[in-house]
């Protein structure tokens, strides 16, 4: 729990202006430190390994991050299935299948699908040769 805190939080920082301008500050300082130092090999290995463990450690925090906000989507799709009369409750457990399972899965629902488009005001618009079974 303490990792997924702080991993909040750095991620908060490390998205934030203020850190983005930070770090080109921080490189168009390095660049102007270049003839101070002649622009010799320990100038640019200090940016060269610099940018490697932040990049290194931002995989991490970044795959953290986007766990969490997926996990949360999931929670939200998932209460918003079940409260939804019409919805099939047996897409609460999709994470239990397998990928050619979910292939399958997807192929039905493509189907459902086929033959309507959707118009620029976003109404659905039924093909003519596909009979219209949303009416009574």
């Amino acid at each position: 729990m303490k990792f997924a805190k702080v991993a909040q939080k750095l991620a908060l920082w490390a998205g934030s202006p203020k850190t983005f301008l930070g770090a080109i500050v921080l490189i168009f300082l390095w660049g102007l430190s270049g003839p101070i130092f002649h622009f010799n090999d320990t100038w640019q290995l200090i940016i060269n390994t610099s940018t490697t463990i932040i990049t290194f450690l931002m995989v991490f925090l970044i795959q953290n991050t986007q766990n969490r906000d997926t996990d949360i989507l999931h929670l939200k799709i998932d209460e918003l299935l079940r409260v939804t009369k019409d919805a099939q409750n047996a897409m609460l457990g999709l994470e239990a299948l397998d990928l050619k399972q979910l292939e399958a899965l997807r192929k039905q629902y493509r189907s459902l699908g086929e033959g309507e488009t959707i118009s620029v005001d976003g109404a659905v618009v039924q093909d003519k040769d596909k009979p219209n079974l949303n009416q009574c």
